[in-house]
């Protein structure tokens, strides 16, 4: 089955495809990734780190597997995070009370603190990003995006 013609006119010239969708959501996200990673360096965070941080101040407590499929990495690196952001004193594990080998990751106040610049630089960026779109759109993208999230069949957890 061929697909539809998405064809627009650019600068007076007709025949010039619009770019995919998913073209424009990767440089989106390129783009973002840079800016915010830019942005945390002089916080002495990366963004993985920031992720997980953020992740366990609305899910303290959490066992390295369950922050890691909430940040959006492996298990494996979230050790290589977790580790980086014990020696900062920003996080602390402790075992399961009722799973001895399952340790609990703990954000401590310190980490709080350091979340709160970060979510500064984080909240300056994400404006700069939709100077362009009203409130009402702003929310609408966000919903739209969590949409095709769950459509792509990753689910939504809302961290």
């Amino acid at each position: 089955m061929a697909r539809p013609s998405n064809r627009r006119t650019r600068g007076g010239v007709t025949g010039h495809p619009a770019p995919r969708l998913s073209y424009v959501l990767g440089r989106a996200e390129f783009a973002l990734r840079r800016r915010l990673g830019e942005a945390l360096s002089p916080l002495g965070l990366t963004l993985p780190q920031y992720t997980a941080l953020s992740v366990l101040r609305r899910r303290d407590g959490l066992s390295n597997a369950q922050l890691a499929r909430r940040a959006l990495i492996t298990p494996q690196s979230m050790i290589t995070i977790t580790t980086g952001l014990e020696r900062k004193g920003l996080i602390t594990r402790v075992p399961d009370p009722a799973h001895g080998r399952i340790l609990r990751t703990l954000l401590t106040s310190a980490g709080d603190r350091l979340l709160v610049a970060a979510d500064a630089a984080v909240d300056a960026i994400e404006d700069d990003m939709l100077q362009e779109l009203s409130s009402a759109n702003r929310g609408r993208l966000l919903d739209d995006l969590k949409s095709c999230v769950r459509m792509l069949g990753a689910g939504f957890v809302d961290i």
